[in-house]
């Protein structure tokens, strides 16, 4: 059964904090908010915890296409290929932001991902999921949680989440009620900037 802890995103409770970043550490998945709709997440470096998440998904490891949630664009360079200045430039300017943004894979991704060419990177403009990545040093693999209903795509209320996740997850975090909109995915992967998904985040940004 998962623990269902409420974090405030302006001020999120180091001791509660710290008691997520110890059950990633132990492989454990939690539902956490971002700053579009709640994403479920593990370790990068975990590969049971990847697993997991992929059987629950009903996807293969190998084929998932995950984001990499990141604290900031510090450790881009552990994951990501060189990328260009106007490329670093669009990067600053979106985020922390509503983005999904997928950059070309560099030889330092962790093994699970090793067969990748390219990466999707989110930094969520949400102090909750940044301070996650920023205590465990590394980033979080993500995928939001959908629901099966077309008419309500995301759940956005956390207490329904922990009714539905709470034998599947290890934690669920309420961090308030989320968005149903998914950040806005652009490819940077082959320079010229491709909008694959429009989402929460606005296009002005290109």
């Amino acid at each position: 059964m998962a623990e269902f802890i409420k974090i405030y995103e302006e001020n999120p409770n180091p001791k509660e904090i710290k008691r997520v970043v110890e059950v990633l550490r132990r492989g454990g998945l939690v539902i956490y908010p971002t700053d579009t709709v709640y994403g479920l997440g593990c370790d990068i470096t975990n590969s049971k915890a990847l697993e997991r998440i992929a059987r629950i998904k009903g996807v293969k490891l190998a084929k998932a296409n995950w984001s990499f949630i990141c604290a900031d664009l510090s450790n881009l360079s552990d994951y990501v290929r060189q990328i260009d200045n106007a490329t670093f430039k669009l990067l600053k300017r979106a985020l922390p932001g509503p983005y999904t943004f997928i950059l070309p894979g560099n030889n330092n991704l962790p093994k699970d991902f090793k067969k990748k060419k390219t990466v999707g990177i989110r930094v969520p403009d949400n102090n909750i999921a940044r301070t996650l990545v920023e205590q465990l040093g590394n980033p979080i693999v993500s995928t939001s949680i959908r629901d099966e209903d077309d008419v309500i795509e995301y759940t956005t209320d956390p207490e329904l989440i922990y009714e539905k996740w709470q034998n599947l997850v290890d934690v669920v975090i309420d961090g308030g009620y989320g968005d149903n909109v998914a950040s806005t995915v652009i490819d940077l992967s082959e320079g010229e900037p491709t909008v694959l998904r429009e989402g929460k985040g606005s296009l002005d940004i290109l």
